[in-house]
């Protein structure tokens, strides 16, 4: 796709956007070049919201005004990389990405740069280079304890150090069964446990064990500072029938 037809392509799908959605933004902007990710260079930027806050006592499209930029460099890298990749596809789902990060600006929402912050710590993570442990907090919360980044599942337990040694297996629920596995060798201070075999519809699933400490230890290790012992392992569930998972 050449990029004339990249940006008549792009304001026909603007045009079919309804006129609610589009208070406060000045406009959509085409741009030839690629735009690599801030601090993930592997990753090429297809769009951004360019946002600014006018101050008043009010807050509406009347003080938030945004400006939608789509990168023809970026979808066109991708496009190098990925022989199914959708030029059509890709572009409404940017533009209705960035609509979004401008209608929660307006509603002085910050959901979507969360769920942004999870889906680029969990990159670091799988990229080897140093993370936030409890990125998936930012994700989608689903329930109690259980988070959701782009297709995986997190489902977090809290430990006192006790308890674990004593424990010989982990015991949690899954979709309306209860499966165990055994407990890890170790603790940590965050523990990341693939379960093999409960893959999701696009992900896996994950469990979160983090350590407790009492407050005052807590304490004394942020005020000493240092890097969490984050650990990561598999292993296999086993239905609590005993059928397997």
């Amino acid at each position: 796709m050449t990029f004339e037809e990249f940006e008549g392509a792009a304001r026909q799908m603007w045009a079919r956007v309804p006129r609610a959605y589009l208070q406060g933004i000045d406009g959509l902007t085409a741009v030839r070049e690629a735009r690599r990710h801030p601090t993930l260079p592997e990753i090429y930027t297809l769009g951004e919201c360019l946002t600014e806050e006018y101050p008043s006592e009010w807050s509406g499209p009347e003080t938030t005004r945004s400006r939608v930029v789509l990168y023809y460099g970026s979808f066109r890298r991708l496009s190098e990389l990925d022989p199914d990749f959708s030029w059509e596809d890709e572009l409404w789902e940017t533009l209705t990405h960035e609509l979004r990060h401008h209608l929660e600006s307006l509603a002085s929402q910050d959901a979507l740069e969360e769920l942004d912050y999870a889906a680029d710590e969990s990159f670091k993570r799988f990229e080897g280079a140093p993370f936030d442990p409890l990125y998936y907090r930012s994700g989608e919360a689903v329930a109690p304890a259980l988070w959701r980044v782009e297709g995986d599942f997190y489902l977090e337990q809290s430990w006192w150090e006790s308890d674990f040694e004593r424990a010989q297996a982990i015991e949690f629920d899954w979709r309306g069964a209860r499966y165990r596995i055994p407990r890890p060798e170790r603790l940590g201070d965050v523990h990341f446990v693939l379960v093999d075999g409960m893959e999701t519809d696009d992900g896996v699933l994950e469990l979160v064990l983090v350590r407790r400490r009492p407050w005052r230890e807590s304490l004394r290790r942020l005020l000493r500072g240092g890097e969490p012992e984050v650990l990561e392992s598999e292993a296999e569930p086993a239905a609590e029938d005993g059928d397997g998972g």
